[in-house]
């Protein structure tokens, strides 16, 4: 399962915060035990909101992989024809020589 963006969580969490508010607010709770029950209600949908809008983004982005487009995949014994091969030049730096080139 992919991880939630930060404004995903931010979403979730938003969530939590004004249902325990609205709760706390609403029902006049004083005593501890019903206190912590709301806000673990409050803790419980900010989680559903979460996860509904992780599923709800990652659908709307499309599928994945193409296995879940329903489109078929190469077999592994297709022939795979390489990549076209460019020369590279002795006198050409490729290492970190070439990243302290670029800084100078």
């Amino acid at each position: 399962m992919p991880r939630p963006s930060a404004a995903q969580v931010c979403l979730g969490s938003f969530t939590v915060v004004a249902t325990t508010v609205a709760l706390l607010a609403v029902s006049g709770a004083e005593g501890v035990l019903a206190v912590a029950v709301l806000v673990a209600v409050a803790l419980a949908l900010g989680t559903v909101v979460t996860l509904l809008s992780l599923s709800s983004s990652s659908t709307a982005a499309g599928p994945g992989t193409a296995e879940e487009a329903g489109t078929p995949q190469a077999s592994p014994a297709a022939p795979v024809s390489p990549a076209p091969v460019t020369p590279v030049s002795p006198a050409a730096p490729t290492g970190p020589e070439r990243a302290y080139a670029r800084q100078r």
